[in-house]
């Protein structure tokens, strides 16, 4: 049976650019795209990122028993749904996959293909540097929504505690990867342990 490596963390943590390393690393390694009804951000692609679809999709999936997991947020600018479907995406019988996501989705994941199939990637970063890093990513848009910025910046340390990450079967003494750049990849190997913790610095 292959494994779902579950990438997560909080907002501007590196998940990105973790996430394309793991993948050029691990080449046989099949993408996981989540939906959103979020408007695009620039640069994102439809199908790369998330497929970016509206609510009647995600209802036809909720109607037809694919849906895997979903979240909803009451954003500045109106309510945005993320979630996995049940889409002919994952194959566990032949293929291990990645997918980035949030604490509250893995444990949706876990609790429809079983804590055996993931393997949690948490990416924990120091405060300062990710609001540094959110601040010059929103600069960058051509219509900057830092309202929103500061909510989801809140948000995370409410959604990320220590309380939920226990919760999730996610403790603080599993193996240490450090990730210090994209010209220095990644050390260790996937495989043989529950879950992996990735320190940004």
């Amino acid at each position: 049976m292959g494994k779902i490596f579950y990438l997560m963390g909080k907002s501007s943590s590196g998940k990105d650019t973790i996430y394309k390393e793991l993948l050029q690393r691990f080449p046989k390694m099949k993408r996981i795209v989540l939906y959103t009804t979020r408007p695009r951000r620039e640069g994102e692609r439809d199908g790369v990122e998330y497929f970016f679809t509206d609510e009647e999709k995600l209802q036809q999936f909720r109607n037809q028993g694919q849906l895997i997991e979903e979240r909803s947020y009451h954003t500045q600018y109106g309510v945005w749904s993320y979630f996995t479907a049940d889409d002919g995406q994952i194959n566990l019988r032949q293929e291990e996959y990645l997918v980035i996501g949030t604490l509250e989705s893995y444990r949706a994941m876990k609790e429809y293909f079983g804590a055996e199939s993931l393997v949690p990637l948490y990416i924990e970063v120091e405060d300062g540097l990710r609001l540094t890093r959110a601040l010059e990513r929103e600069k960058r848009q051509s219509q900057p929504r830092y309202d929103e910025l500061c909510r989801r910046f809140l948000a995370d340390s409410k959604d990320f505690s220590e309380e939920n990450l226990r919760a999730a079967g996610i403790e603080k003494d599993f193996r240490m990867w450090i990730w210090r750049s994209a010209s220095k990849p990644l050390k260790g190997k996937l495989g043989g342990v529950t879950s992996y913790k990735i320190v940004v610095y």
